[in-house]
């Protein structure tokens, strides 16, 4: 079942229902017959047996990241891209006839209030989907609560894996499509045996960093020459910028993130420490960071990422631009900002193949899934609620963007449980 942007009935789930409306659409010259005819084919005691906030011309769906602190840098372009394409589904005539309502919720970088706005988008709001979280602390959150009162939730972050949920699609990287991927590139390309793994003190970066050190011993023989950790929001890396210099590591594998980063490299390049002079490779710089980080600052460094806005596909070009025509010519898009872009559309397609909003009957259509028209190319939704992605390495540039070095021959089965990771 693959979805396509340019029509909106390419995912409906029956061919005959599919020929009349189009057949009824041919011979209308209204042209608000198609989502009319739609919301009469579907209507809404069929496809709302579960008391969601779904009426006949309109369905509800949440968002729910930080616009406000420390992560704000990172998940303001997750906010952005899913308002495109929920704009964009729209413009189409929307899902099954109805036009999707928003509403957005602050999640303030603290995970506490994402676990009391998630409560409130299901329980009180009656969302239909949730589009949302960034960090792991995040989406740890509140998974109980989408488990708990049977929501679904779209989450775009590359993560550590070793999680699996009936209510999450994960339309982010889990580890072996970035970590593991990244440090055989290294190892194979830059020769790197010794590692230095530095990481914000939550979750995501302590066990993905025990999978890197997993990786690096037991599988590559190399060895980790250090291992710290800083709080989310840390600004001050001096300490260990000075470790750094006397373990001298071949590659300083990263998982800093938010705007911690600004930090971390504009002190890496005062202490000398640049490009073109020590392998640097990190899973948490993407263009939405080097907003803040500058070009200059991370000049000849690398991130492991499975999309940057420099992809030269058709697709990817479309996006740029309409992305761009939305926001703003220096708009610039990262890794997680185009996974959100993924998660209106990959709804959209199960809801359309499940001819149902109902959350059980949308999440027994998603495996199989396919989007042609995904910017970074081409995706699939595993039976595990993970995407088939490509892994790529790219290369920080001086004027803030990434040039593409590597990139994997085909795409990558997601893993969530590694064996021998665990």
């Amino acid at each position: 079942m693959s979805a396509d942007s340019s029509s909106p009935l390419s995912t409906l789930p029956d061919s005959a229902t599919r020929r009349r409306l189009l057949q009824l659409m041919a011979m209308s010259p209204l042209a608000g017959v198609p989502s009319l005819v739609l919301a009469q084919q579907f209507p809404t005691a069929k496809v709302n047996t579960t008391k969601l906030a779904v009426t006949d011309t309109e369905v509800t769906v949440g968002q729910l990241h930080s616009a406000t602190g420390t992560m704000a840098i990172s998940e303001t372009g997750s906010i952005q891209a899913e308002q495109l394409a929920i704009d964009q589904i729209n413009a189409m005539g929307g899902v099954l006839g109805r036009k999707i309502k928003v509403i957005k919720e602050d999640g303030a970088s603290d995970w506490p209030t994402f676990s009391e706005k998630s409560k409130k988008l299901l329980v009180n709001d009656h969302c239909a989907a949730v589009f949302g979280c960034w960090t792991s602390a995040s989406r740890k959150a509140v998974l109980p609560i989408f488990e708990k009162e049977n929501g679904l939730l779209y989450y775009p972050t590359f993560y550590e894996g070793l999680e699996q949920s009936k209510n999450v699609i994960y339309t982010g990287q889990e580890a072996t499509q970035q970590i593991i991927w990244s440090l055989d590139w290294g190892a194979k390309e830059k020769k790197a045996k010794t590692f230095f793994l530095v990481g914000s003190d939550y979750i995501w970066p302590r066990t993905s960093m025990k999978i890197a050190r997993k990786h690096i011993e037991a599988y590559q023989k190399g060895k980790v020459v250090g291992e710290e950790y800083y709080p989310l929001g840390n600004t001050n890396f001096n300490s260990l910028i000075n470790k750094i210099k006397v373990a001298k590591p071949d590659c300083i594998f990263c998982a800093v993130v938010g705007g911690s980063n600004v930090a971390f490299y504009k002190q890496l390049k005062a202490a000398g420490i640049t490009g073109d002079k020590q392998f640097l490779l990190t899973l948490s710089v993407t263009e939405d960071e080097m907003t803040g980080v500058g070009g200059e600052n991370f000049a000849g460094f690398y991130s492991s990422m499975k999309y940057f806005q420099s992809l030269d596909n058709d697709n990817n070009k479309k996006f740029v631009a309409a992305f761009k025509a939305k926001y703003g010519k220096d708009a610039v898009i990262g890794d997680v900002t185009q996974a959100g872009y993924l998660g209106p559309w990959l709804w959209k397609a199960a809801v359309e193949k499940a001819g149902s909003f109902d959350v059980d009957k949308v999440v027994a259509a998603s495996p199989g899934i396919e989007l042609k028209t995904a910017p970074e190319g081409y995706v699939k939704i595993d039976a595990n609620h993970h995407l088939w992605s490509k892994a790529r390495i790219g290369q920080g540039q001086r004027d803030a963007s990434f040039k593409v070095v590597a990139e994997s021959a085909d795409l990558i089965k997601p893993d969530p449980f590694p064996k021998g990771y665990q």
